[in-house]
Protein backbone atom coordinates (compact mmCIF):
# COMPACT_ATOMS: atom_id res chain seq x y z
CA UNK A 1 0.00 0.00 0.00
CA UNK A 2 1.32 3.13 -1.04
CA UNK A 3 2.01 5.90 1.96
CA UNK A 4 1.49 9.45 1.15
CA UNK A 5 2.15 12.12 3.02
CA UNK A 6 0.28 15.66 3.48
CA UNK A 7 2.04 18.47 4.92
CA UNK A 8 1.75 22.67 4.92
CA UNK A 9 2.84 25.36 6.98
CA UNK A 10 -0.34 26.76 9.52
CA UNK A 11 -3.42 28.15 7.51
CA UNK A 12 -2.13 26.56 3.93
CA UNK A 13 -5.18 24.10 3.73
CA UNK A 14 -3.92 21.11 4.31
CA UNK A 15 -7.24 20.18 6.05
CA UNK A 16 -9.33 21.35 2.87
CA UNK A 17 -6.99 18.91 0.81
CA UNK A 18 -7.83 16.39 2.71
CA UNK A 19 -11.18 16.02 2.91
CA UNK A 20 -11.22 16.60 -0.98
CA UNK A 21 -9.01 13.24 -1.24
CA UNK A 22 -11.26 11.55 1.96
CA UNK A 23 -14.52 12.13 -0.34
CA UNK A 24 -12.99 10.07 -2.86
CA UNK A 25 -12.93 7.30 -0.62
CA UNK A 26 -9.05 7.49 0.95
CA UNK A 27 -8.63 7.16 3.98
CA UNK A 28 -6.61 9.94 6.27
CA UNK A 29 -4.96 9.96 9.63
CA UNK A 30 -4.85 13.60 11.05
CA UNK A 31 -1.89 13.53 13.15
CA UNK A 32 -2.72 16.83 15.09
CA UNK A 33 -6.16 14.94 16.11
CA UNK A 34 -4.33 11.69 16.55
CA UNK A 35 -1.86 13.84 19.08
CA UNK A 36 -4.60 14.83 20.82
CA UNK A 37 -6.35 11.80 21.49
CA UNK A 38 -3.17 9.62 22.42
CA UNK A 39 -2.37 12.13 25.29
CA UNK A 40 -5.95 10.91 27.00
CA UNK A 41 -5.85 7.43 25.82
CA UNK A 42 -2.40 6.21 25.48
CA UNK A 43 -1.37 4.79 29.25
CA UNK A 44 2.37 4.70 28.67
CA UNK A 45 2.40 8.26 26.91
CA UNK A 46 0.26 9.47 29.88
CA UNK A 47 2.47 8.27 32.81
CA UNK A 48 5.28 9.87 30.70
CA UNK A 49 3.25 13.05 30.59
CA UNK A 50 2.55 12.98 34.42
CA UNK A 51 6.52 11.98 35.27
CA UNK A 52 7.35 15.47 33.27
CA UNK A 53 4.95 17.50 34.53
CA UNK A 54 3.54 15.88 37.40
CA UNK A 55 0.14 13.67 38.52
CA UNK A 56 -2.10 17.07 38.92
CA UNK A 57 -1.59 18.07 34.91
CA UNK A 58 -4.24 15.27 34.78
CA UNK A 59 -7.93 16.64 35.79
CA UNK A 60 -10.42 14.02 35.15
CA UNK A 61 -8.35 11.86 33.14
CA UNK A 62 -7.61 14.87 30.94
CA UNK A 63 -4.58 16.68 30.35
CA UNK A 64 -4.72 20.41 31.84
CA UNK A 65 -3.66 21.90 28.42
CA UNK A 66 -3.94 25.90 29.95
CA UNK A 67 -1.40 24.11 32.81
CA UNK A 68 0.46 22.58 30.30
CA UNK A 69 0.84 25.79 28.02
CA UNK A 70 1.66 27.99 31.08
CA UNK A 71 4.35 25.64 32.35
CA UNK A 72 5.96 25.62 28.87
CA UNK A 73 5.76 29.11 27.90
CA UNK A 74 7.97 30.19 31.12
CA UNK A 75 9.81 26.45 30.57
CA UNK A 76 10.62 25.99 26.94
CA UNK A 77 12.58 23.48 27.33
CA UNK A 78 9.66 21.18 28.39
CA UNK A 79 8.04 21.98 25.41
CA UNK A 80 10.55 20.19 23.75
CA UNK A 81 10.58 16.84 26.22
CA UNK A 82 7.04 16.99 25.83
CA UNK A 83 7.03 16.99 21.65
CA UNK A 84 9.88 14.16 22.18
CA UNK A 85 7.31 12.13 24.00
CA UNK A 86 4.46 12.95 21.77
CA UNK A 87 5.59 12.59 18.34
CA UNK A 88 7.09 8.87 18.45
CA UNK A 89 3.83 8.09 20.35
CA UNK A 90 1.93 9.29 17.28
CA UNK A 91 3.96 7.86 14.72
CA UNK A 92 3.80 4.14 15.88
CA UNK A 93 -0.26 4.68 16.29
CA UNK A 94 -0.26 6.25 12.20
CA UNK A 95 2.02 3.17 11.21
CA UNK A 96 -0.75 0.25 13.01
CA UNK A 97 -3.60 2.35 11.62
CA UNK A 98 -1.97 2.67 8.27
CA UNK A 99 -1.59 -1.29 8.30
CA UNK A 100 -5.53 -1.99 8.85
CA UNK A 101 -6.43 0.39 5.99
CA UNK A 102 -7.72 -1.75 3.22
CA UNK A 103 -7.07 1.53 0.43
CA UNK A 104 -4.51 1.40 -2.69
CA UNK A 105 -3.19 4.21 -0.59
CA UNK A 106 -3.23 5.69 2.52
CA UNK A 107 -2.52 9.96 3.66
CA UNK A 108 -0.82 10.91 6.47
CA UNK A 109 -1.54 14.48 7.34
CA UNK A 110 1.12 16.11 9.54
CA UNK A 111 2.56 20.19 9.52
CA UNK A 112 6.02 18.73 10.56
CA UNK A 113 7.31 15.79 8.26
CA UNK A 114 10.54 17.20 7.48
CA UNK A 115 11.25 18.26 11.39
CA UNK A 116 10.61 14.94 12.96
CA UNK A 117 11.91 12.77 9.93
CA UNK A 118 8.39 10.68 9.45
CA UNK A 119 8.60 11.87 6.14
CA UNK A 120 11.05 9.14 5.70
CA UNK A 121 8.30 6.39 6.59
CA UNK A 122 6.00 7.93 3.37
CA UNK A 123 6.41 6.66 -0.70
CA UNK A 124 5.03 10.32 -1.85
CA UNK A 125 5.35 13.57 -0.11
CA UNK A 126 2.77 16.29 -1.05
CA UNK A 127 2.58 19.95 -0.68
CA UNK A 128 0.15 22.39 0.05
CA UNK A 129 0.89 25.97 -0.63
CA UNK A 130 -0.43 29.25 -0.14
CA UNK A 131 0.74 32.83 -0.01
CA UNK A 132 2.00 33.70 3.30
CA UNK A 133 -0.29 36.46 3.90
CA UNK A 134 -3.22 34.25 3.14
CA UNK A 135 -2.07 31.76 5.42
CA UNK A 136 -1.72 34.11 8.08
CA UNK A 137 -5.65 35.75 7.49
CA UNK A 138 -7.03 32.13 7.26
CA UNK A 139 -5.33 31.13 11.05
CA UNK A 140 -6.51 34.20 12.41
CA UNK A 141 -9.96 33.64 11.30
CA UNK A 142 -10.35 29.90 11.30
CA UNK A 143 -8.77 29.18 14.33
CA UNK A 144 -9.19 32.16 15.90
CA UNK A 145 -5.80 32.69 16.73
CA UNK A 146 -3.93 36.02 17.22
CA UNK A 147 -1.82 37.52 14.92
CA UNK A 148 1.18 37.82 17.18
CA UNK A 149 0.40 33.82 17.49
CA UNK A 150 -0.01 32.79 14.21
CA UNK A 151 3.61 34.58 13.10
CA UNK A 152 5.27 32.71 15.98
CA UNK A 153 4.33 29.71 14.75
CA UNK A 154 5.02 30.42 11.29
CA UNK A 155 8.21 31.70 12.26
CA UNK A 156 8.74 28.30 14.38
CA UNK A 157 8.10 25.87 11.33
CA UNK A 158 10.07 24.95 7.90
CA UNK A 159 10.55 27.69 5.65
CA UNK A 160 7.39 27.06 3.87
CA UNK A 161 9.55 27.24 -0.03
CA UNK A 162 12.10 25.02 1.74
CA UNK A 163 9.37 22.67 2.59
CA UNK A 164 7.75 22.61 -1.53
CA UNK A 165 10.98 21.70 -2.58
CA UNK A 166 11.07 18.50 -0.43
CA UNK A 167 7.66 17.15 -2.33
CA UNK A 168 7.44 15.53 -5.13
CA UNK A 169 4.12 16.93 -5.86
CA UNK A 170 2.51 20.33 -4.98
CA UNK A 171 -1.19 21.83 -4.75
CA UNK A 172 -1.40 25.60 -4.73
CA UNK A 173 -4.12 26.84 -2.31
CA UNK A 174 -4.45 30.23 -2.66
CA UNK A 175 -8.15 30.81 -3.42
CA UNK A 176 -7.19 31.34 -7.75
CA UNK A 177 -6.01 27.73 -8.62
CA UNK A 178 -8.82 25.41 -7.93
CA UNK A 179 -7.78 22.70 -5.70
CA UNK A 180 -10.46 20.06 -6.67
CA UNK A 181 -9.28 19.07 -10.16
CA UNK A 182 -5.45 19.15 -8.92
CA UNK A 183 -6.49 16.35 -6.06
CA UNK A 184 -8.75 14.65 -8.74
CA UNK A 185 -4.99 14.60 -10.51
CA UNK A 186 -3.67 13.67 -8.07
CA UNK A 187 -5.53 10.92 -6.87
CA UNK A 188 -5.47 9.56 -10.50
CA UNK A 189 -1.81 9.43 -10.16
CA UNK A 190 -1.09 7.97 -7.13
CA UNK A 191 -3.67 5.15 -8.28
CA UNK A 192 -1.83 4.03 -11.25
CA UNK A 193 1.19 4.37 -8.52
CA UNK A 194 -0.16 2.11 -6.27
CA UNK A 195 -0.76 -0.87 -8.99
CA UNK A 196 2.24 -0.13 -10.22
CA UNK A 197 3.96 -1.22 -6.80
CA UNK A 198 0.62 -3.52 -6.04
Amino acid sequence: MLKVGITGGIGSGKSIVCQVFHALGIPVFNADLAARELVNSDPALMNAIKGLFGQGIYVDGKLNRQEVAAIVFKEPSKLEQLNALIHPATIAYGKVWMEQQKAPYVIKEAAIFFESGSYKDMDIMIGVFAPKDLRIQRAVQREGMSLEKVQERIASQMDEEEKMKRCDYIIINDGVYPVIPRVNELHQLLLAKAKQTG
